[in-house]
């Protein structure tokens, strides 16, 4: 696939100036990796996508008892997020997660490019970080790696 996809992206998406150039594709070296969506009963969503898909659950519970939930299909982590009407509703999009060799580094492009702060940079497990930025058109998008 070409990495030319839209020639404007130096310069302008539909007529929205962006704050300075990703270098095209480069930051999102890793492909989606991970698409989190946010539900009343994580666990509950994610037992039930897994017995659909008939793979496996994998569940985490914070220190404040918030549970967690993952299954992964074709390469790609279906993750279950407890909703939180002020930040992420139930039903409310889901955030896609772009794979990046440094969170810190991509984090601070996108936010130069006129990307707002959402949440994060968290640790979800060791050696994986994610972060969370709202684009200029309102769309939160997530980045993770190291």
């Amino acid at each position: 696939m070409s990495k030319d996809l839209c020639p404007r992206w130096k310069t302008a998406v539909d007529g929205v100036p962006v704050g300075g150039s990703l270098g095209r594709w480069d930051v999102f070296t890793g492909g989606v990796r991970t698409v989190m969506t946010f539900a009343d009963d994580p666990e509950a969503s994610a037992r039930w996508w897994g017995a659909l898909l008939d793979v496996p659950v994998r569940t985490d519970v914070s220190e404040a008892g918030a549970v967690y939930a993952w299954v992964g299909i074709g390469g790609v982590e279906l993750g279950f997020h407890p909703a939180d009407d002020e930040r992420n509703p139930r039903g409310g999009s889901p955030v896609v997660y772009w794979g990046v060799d440094d969170v810190d580094r991509v984090r601070e492009r996108l936010l130069a490019a006129g990307c707002e702060h959402h949440r994060g940079p968290l640790a979800v497990e060791p050696g994986r970080r994610i972060a969370q930025l709202r684009d200029p058109f309102g769309t939160i998008v997530g980045i993770e790696g190291p």
